[in-house]
Order: structure tokens, then sequence, then C-alpha cells
């Protein structure tokens, strides 16, 4: 196994389609709270309008040889763009600054865990987050069911802040993480 990590530029987004696709089916298959939300949720209903929406994108994917095996897409958004007809993720009010910034999609193919990928794709988002001055708070958004993913982001330095759609997702929040140990 050779794996590379590549930033990868927006016009070139549609490499992601699969593994967005296939996160939204892992999603729906750890889901124990309205999994039927997942039935309309995919790329061209997710990553597409989040990266329109926001004003920086950032997509990081890991390749072994050839074939995309992982991938994390981090953004920097207007906050009101948290509060829509699907939901209001988070209390607008809560945030001073305009912007906030999110680490939106996360997904290792299920052989591909357990190397350590996780922990780089993370380190590379939040040094990425970090570059952005007027972004104070930061927040991830964990299906119901995926127990694993909330776990890794609270040891990450992510804390609970609340359920929204009763319980179908969980809204973890950290304010701008300074940390030199990051390792990229």
């Amino acid at each position: 196994m050779e794996l590379k990590y590549e930033i990868l530029p927006i016009h070139q987004i549609e490499l992601c389609r699969d593994l967005c696709n296939e996160l939204m089916a892992f999603q729906q298959s750890k889901a124990y709270i309205t999994p039927e939300l997942f039935d309309t949720m995919n790329f061209d209903s997710r990553m597409i309008p989040s990266i329109k929406k926001a004003v920086a994108n950032y997509i990081v994917v890991v390749k072994d040889e050839d074939q995309i095996v992982a991938y994390v897409y981090s953004n920097i958004s207007p906050k009101e763009v948290y509060s829509n007809e699907f939901a209001t993720f988070f209390d607008l009010n809560s945030v001073k600054e305009e912007l906030v910034g999110c680490l939106s999609q996360f997904y290792i193919k299920k052989e591909y865990r357990q190397y350590g990928i996780g922990s780089k794709l993370f380190n590379l988002s939040i040094k990425w987050l970090n570059q952005f001055e007027d972004v104070e708070d930061y927040f991830i958004f964990v299906s119901n069911g995926n127990e694993d993913a909330l776990e890794f982001y609270k040891r990450k330095g992510f804390s609970v802040s609340h359920d929204i759609l009763d319980g179908f997702i969980t809204v973890l929040r950290s304010k701008k993480l300074v940390n030199d140990n990051l390792k990229v």
C-alpha cells in the first residue's frame, strides 16, 4: 500500500462523487433515527450545494495507486448557511464572527481504516481552517449511529454541543484549535 495525499482542486470535485455517495450509504446504514432522511442525500444534494455556498473549500483525497480511498472536505461558510429548510444547526447568535469553519465530510473506505489516515486528514483540515483569522468557531455534524466518528472527534478536541432533528445529528463544536502537536 502506497498512500498519497493530494489537495483536490474544486474543478475536479467530480472525482469524489463515488466516495461521497458511499459515505451517505454508510451513514444511512448506521442510522437508527430516521435513516430515511438519507434517501435523498448524495453527492449532488450535499457536496455540490455546500461547495457553492462556501467562501472557501478544501478537499484532500487519499490515493492508493490511482484509486481514491479516502477524502475530507472542509469549508469556510457564512454562519447563515447553517440555518435552512432542513434544520438550524446551531444558534447563530452564539457565533460572534460572520464565518464558521466546518469539517463537512470525512470518509475512509473500510479496508483503509486503522492506518492513521483519519488523523492525518483531520490534522490537514484543522491546519487549513486555522489559516482563517476571522473564523473562531468550528463545527462537525455527526449522523446518529456513527459512534466511532463521534469518539474520534471528541479525542481530537471537539465537544458535543447539542443534537438536532430529534437526535438525527449530533453537533460538535470547538473554538479555533491551536495545537502545536498537529502532525501533518
